[in-house]
Parts: structure tokens; C-alpha cells; sequence
């Protein structure tokens, strides 16, 4: 049985660098690729509605197992859309509000 997730304060993460390089088609592709796979959408609503870092109930709220799940965070945090804090043995994650914005931007400038 699972322990209870902690979740804290959104501002838990410390903030992530603006930008991958490159020209913005590059990035948007890179993020367009980074949430083109429906439980990678789902994880970030999931930590865009808790508004705090998710420790274990990320796992918990999908029909995937524990390593499918770890790496669709990898592709997410590889594309700057959410972070990770090591607390102990466990990973935490948030969005990345830095990054969410970018999507905005360069999906608005399409």
C-alpha cells in the first residue's frame, strides 16, 4: 500500500531557464512533442490543478505503470514543462510555470 503524497507550496521547484536555444519552430516542436501523448497531458493538468508539487499521486491517478509514468516525467521535464525536487527517496514535481508560458506564447504566435 502507498503512502499518502505529500504536495507543498507551488513554489517548491526553484525556476528553470527561459528557452531550449534555437529558432521558435524548433522549441515549439519540442514541446509540441513533449505533450503529444495523452497521459503526458494528463500529468501536467494534474499538476496544474493541485497548483503544488506531487509526490506519489501522479503514479496513483494513471492506469500506467510506475516506470511508463517516470518516463513520460522525463519527457516532460527534458522540455522544461514541469520540474522535479528531490525530497528523500522521492521525486516531487510541479509545473514549470517558465515553461508553460512559452507554450502559450509560441502556440498563440502560430
Amino acid at each position: 500500500m502507498r503512502k499518502p503524497s505529500a504536495t507543498r507550496e507551488p513554489q517548491c521547484c526553484p525556476p528553470a531557464k527561459v528557452g531550449h536555444g534555437g529558432d521558435a519552430g524548433e522549441e515549439l516542436a519540442i514541446l509540441a512533442k513533449a505533450i503529444g501523448h495523452p497521459a503526458r497531458v494528463h500529468i501536467l493538468r494534474l499538476l496544474i490543478d493541485r497548483n503544488a508539487c506531487v509526490c506519489g499521486d501522479i503514479v496513483d491517478s494513471l492506469p500506467l505503470a510506475q516506470a511508463t509514468v517516470s518516463q513520460h516525467l522525463k519527457v516532460l521535464r527534458a522540455a522544461g514543462l514541469i520540474q522535479g525536487e528531490i525530497d528523500g527517496p522521492r521525486v516531487c514535481y510541479c509545473v514549470d510555470p517558465v515553461g508553460i508560458a512559452r507554450l502559450k506564447e509560441l502556440v498563440g504566435g502560430l
